[in-house]
This record gives structure tokens, C-alpha cells and sequence, in this order.
């Protein structure tokens, strides 16, 4: 947040400087203009407590909350050129982090009635991580790996370069025999030599929604199964019929659209 207000505020604003009086007070509402999940409230309320820490923030939805057109998501008071200087930082946090909760719920909506769980991935603006997969648990997934640090997860690059997925596996098993492991196959024989080798995950990459129901009935129990790749709210479902346990969702976190949200100003004093 200082981050964000250091690339628009600075402490000046000419516009509010030169149009508002330095005692000027005002109210005003953030509102939705289109139905999402809210996600942000209190980030949006620290951007306005840095600018200056005598606006009151009355919080009037939490998030998670369904919003329809018209929706009030939160209401600030105080001093008007204060109240216009976090305006853009403020509302730009919330439209980005209800974009993404929004776009999740909608995947969630579609998976969850055959027990699917939707997974958020890696595929996140730098720096901005942790509120962004923050958002797509608002919107009802879980959150996989946080970061290279804490899971391991095998990739197409990781098989290719160690020769193979039973050397990538032997290797990753060498080197942490207490942590689960999960691998990416991209083909029916690499699917076998993981499942084989006892492997915690399987993450299928760009199987079709058949290969996946094929995949998962020869899996039975003897590991999960996730999917990536390709996958969009057309195709879903097909794919949450096969019945794996996990899909992961680039596009919910990369290509979410801001939700539609604007702060106006309803009152003085």
C-alpha cells in the first residue's frame, strides 16, 4: 500500500490542493456498479488511513460478500482533499482483488456440485501475491503452493531436464524424504511411471476432459489427481465430471477483470 500511494500520491495532490479548501469535509461511498464477490475492504481502509489517519472508515460489507449493481461496499468521512487523494489507490485495490474473488466464485459455482476444489497457481502480478490468492480464496478456492519455497511441485522442464519423470522422482525423493511430492504428466506412460513410484499428486497438463475421466478411473486411490491447462468456464464442467480432486486456474488470478467499483461523493461535513 505505501508502494502503490508512492506511485500516485506522494503526500501531494495539485488537483484536490487547488480546487478544495483546506478545511473542507466530506462523505463518501464506494459502489458497485456490477454483481461480484467483494474482496479488499480492509486494504481499501489502510490506503485511506495512510493518507491521513483521520478519515473514518465504516464498514458496511466484509468480505466475501455478494454484490449486486448498486451494492454500498464501505463509506469514509473526513477531509475532503484526504478523501480524494486515496480515492484512485484505494478503489484500485478493491476492483483488482474483486475481479479476481468474482472470477473465482464463478469456477467455484461450477466445479463444487461434483466435489471438485478449485486451486489458484503461481501465475500472479509480482509482488503481489499474497493478496491476490487472498482473493481467490474470497472467491472460494483454495490456495496451492505459495511459492517455489514451501511445496514440491515436479514441471514439464523439471522431467525433461533430470531425463524423465522416474529420475525426477527418485531425485526429489533423495533429497526430501518427508515431503509430499507432486508431478506434472503430460502423457498416459508418464502417468504410470508416477502412480507407479507411489507418487502423493498427480497434476494432469493439458488432458482433454475424456483422457481425464480415463486417467482418473485407472487412478483410483492410489494417488490425487489435479488438472491444468485449458482450462475456462465453457469447459468446466466436462472437466469436473471426470472427477479429479483438484482443478487448478491460471486465468483467475492472471486474467481476472476488474470488478466495476467507484467511490462518490454523497455529502459535506
Amino acid at each position: 500500500m505505501e508502494r502503490a500511494l508512492a506511485e500516485d500520491y506522494r503526500g501531494t495532490d495539485l488537483s484536490g490542493e487547488a480546487v478544495l479548501d483546506e478545511g473542507q469535509r466530506g462523505v463518501a461511498e464506494v459502489i458497485s456498479r456490477e454483481p461480484g464477490v467483494l474482496c479488499g475492504v480492509a486494504i481499501a481502509q489502510e490506503v485511506f488511513r495512510q493518507v491521513d489517519n483521520s478519515v473514518e472508515c465504516a464498514e458496511l460489507l466484509l468480505d466475501g460478500a455478494r454484490l449486486q449493481e448498486g451494492s454500498v461496499a464501505m463509506r469514509v468521512a473526513g477531509p475532503a482533499r484526504s478523501l480524494l487523494a486515496a480515492e484512485r489507490t484505494a478503489v484500485n485495490f478493491l476492483q483488482h482483488l474483486s475481479g479476481i474473488a468474482s472470477l473465482t466464485a464463478q469456477f467455484v459455482r461450477v466445479a463444487s456440485p461434483f466435489g471438485v476444489d478449485i486451486l489458484d497457481t503461481r501465475k500472479t502480478l509480482p509482488g503481489l501475491r499474497l493478496l491476490e490468492k487472498y482473493a481467490a480464496r474470497t472467491g472460494g478456492a483454495r490456495n496451492h503452493r505459495m511459492g517455489l519455497f514451501d511445496a514440491i511441485l515436479i514441471k514439464d522442464n523439471h522431467v525433461d531436464l533430470a531425463g524423465g519423470v522416474s529420475q525426477a522422482l527418485a531425485r526429489a525423493a533423495a533429497h526430501h524424504p518427508a515431503k509430499a511430492i507432486e508431478i506434472e504428466v503430460r502423457t498416459e506412460a508418464e502417468l504410470e511411471q508416477a502412480v507407479e513410484r507411489g507418487v502423493g499428486r498427480v497434476l494432469l497438463d493439458n488432458f482433454t476432459p475424456e483422457a481425464v475421466r480415463a486417467a482418473v478411473a485407472w487412478v483410483g486411490n492410489r494417488a490425487e489427481v489435479e488438472v491444468s491447462g485449458g482450462v475456462t468456464l465453457e469447459n468446466l464442467a466436462a472437466y469436473a465430471q471426470a472427477r479429479p480432486n483438484y482443478i487448478s486456474v491460471g486465468r483467475i488470478t492472471h486474467s481476472a477483470p476488474a470488478l466495476d467499483l467507484a467511490m462518490k461523493v454523497i455529502a459535506q461535513g
